[in-house]
């Protein structure tokens, strides 16, 4: 048996720092490695056909990279590592016990390993699909690029670290964050023009803002090119209000001479995050390039795919895509969406009713509205093929992101049972009920198996609504972004509360 821990001893590893770190301290560290990454992500792999190179936008979005580039790969090889890894504990065929240091150890070795094994294995796959072509088929060459794109992922391998270690949050989350921000500031302001497509014609700026002033100039404004725009902003909007929904249980501190500290401990609605949505995704993106590489080959189970590299419809792989062309499903969702969120307003504002009912009502309302519009516009009607593929999809992102909630709980130290030994170690006890590890689980185990199933599927739902809306920069990874962005603000306010510069503490509203 090999000794994972010995062998992963001989890789290089960012040590921890030895003391705590002040806000400015993590600010340059999180700021070198972002201008870093900004950086690779423009240095193109030497030796590849620049011409050639295929555009996945949903991988290079999902996994904070840019093809043809020496980030390729992005977080691919991490995220894919830890997958595999949270199934194999998950399902106990690897019995590994996390809340073990030894466990522990072994569990951060192999995810390491293995992570390195994919940058290489990854790195063979996008050459040999056609994604990352070389300019001539010569062998040397090949493996050339090969080790480019391994080395740009061990890169980002370690760039994670750096973050995780001497930053705010990780290196993954940050690197998602950043190359969403970047898709919606380009998509939003560039004034760049471009071969215009339905429901224009002629050359127009490619930038949202832009396109709107240049056609209502012309005097035929296209207001149907605001649909991403809107579409961002609603996911934005209802991922803000969803972070805030918990759970608080009420908790003390417990000493030999007292209690004191009573405060709330929040369980949040979304108890584990966006863990679920990325490797949802990550999933799907694998999938992706698997598909694209059996076709290739000249093997169509997946599917098959048209000039542009889109999946043909009919074939498996086009109901797991994304599905952003379907104009009417986009204005049908977008609208529902509007009218819905006006009624819950109205619901807690004015009628003092259930938000719930009148959300669905508003909803209903909301699809008549928008099929209407789809009619008088004279859009692409929608057919039961399209309708099947939004339905499959929304499907596929529920069930992947609940299984992967309740595997992440488990294998991450949030169920029940660990919380409950955390309480122990740290003196924390439920008032009310005995300072006994079984009693504090009974209680968690109300809310935490119920929160991790609701939460993984609502989170799965959302990423797959998001999609549904064309939002700016997909729908999956400005959910992502946007969450991330929440949870750097979250940490950043909790843990340097005292050494923010004024500045930024009044930027964040302290």
């Amino acid at each position: 048996m090999f000794d994972l821990v010995k062998i992963a001893s001989y890789i290089p590893t960012v040590t921890q720092p030895v003391q705590k770190l002040t806000f400015r301290e993590k600010a340059k560290w999180t700021l070198i490695v972002l201008v870093l990454f900004f950086v690779l992500g423009s240095i193109t792999v030497w030796g590849v056909n620049p011409n050639a190179i295929a555009r996945f936008e949903f991988l290079e979005i999902v996994f904070g990279s840019r093809f043809g580039s020496i980030i390729t790969l992005g977080i691919g090889p991490i995220v894919t590592a830890s997958i595999i890894l949270q199934l194999l504990v998950g399902s106990k065929i690897i019995n590994w016990d996390l809340t073990n240091e030894e466990d522990k150890k072994k569990f951060s070795a192999t995810q390491k390993i293995l992570t390195i094994a994919f940058c290489f294995i990854e790195g063979i796959a996008y050459v040999i699909a056609g994604a990352v072509p070389p300019a001539t088929p010569d062998f040397g060459l090949i493996v050339f690029i090969i080790l480019q794109l391994s080395l740009g992922g061990i890169i980002i391998m370690f760039m994670d670290e750096v973050v995780s270690k001497w930053g705010f949050g990780s290196g993954v989350s940050l690197f998602i964050a950043a190359g969403v921000s970047k898709t919606i500031l380009i998509r939003t302001l560039n004034p760049l023009t471009q071969a215009g497509t339905f429901p224009i014609e002629g050359e127009y700026p490619a930038g949202i803002i832009p396109l709107l002033i240049t056609t209502f100039l012309e005097g035929a404004p296209a207001f149907i090119n605001l649909l991403p725009l809107l579409g961002t902003i609603l996911v934005f909007i209802i991922v803000v209000f969803i972070q805030d929904v918990k759970v608080e249980i009420p908790m003390a501190f417990s000493l030999p001479f007292g209690k004191f500290a009573a405060r709330r401990w929040p369980l949040k609605f979304l108890y584990t995050s966006n863990i679920p949505v990325i490797l949802t995704a990550a999933v799907l993106a694998n999938l992706q390039v698997i598909g694209r590489l059996l076709y290739e080959r000249g093997i169509t189970l997946l599917g098959t795919y048209s000039e542009q590299g889109n999946p043909n419809p009919g074939s498996l792989m086009y109901y797991l895509s994304r599905p952003s062309g379907e104009i009417g499903i986009i204005v049908i969702t977008i609208i529902s969406s509007i009218v819905a969120l006006c009624f819950v307003v109205l619901a807690l504002r004015v009628w003092k009713k259930n938000a719930f009912k009148m959300c669905i009502l508003g909803a209903i309302i909301g699809i008549i509205l928008g099929y209407f519009l789809v009619s008088y516009y004279n859009l692409p009607e929608i057919t039961l093929d399209s309708v099947l593929h939004a339905l499959v999809y929304i499907s596929v992102y529920v069930i992947g992101s609940t299984i992967f909630s309740i595997f992440w709980t488990a294998t991450s130290g949030m169920d029940a049972k660990s919380i409950a030994e955390q309480f122990k170690t740290y003196f924390i006890m439920i008032p009310g009920f005995r300072h006994d590890p079984r009693i504090v689980e009974k209680v968690l185990d109300r809310y935490i198996p119920a929160l991790t199933v609701m939460g993984g599927a609502f989170i799965g739902f959302l990423a797959a609504y998001a999609d549904l809306t064309s939002a700016i920069g997909t729908g999956t990874g400005l959910l992502l972004a946007v969450m991330i962005v929440y949870q750097f603000y979250e940490q950043i306010t909790y843990q340097h509360k005292e050494d923010i510069p004024a500045p930024i503490r009044k930027f964040l509203g302290e």
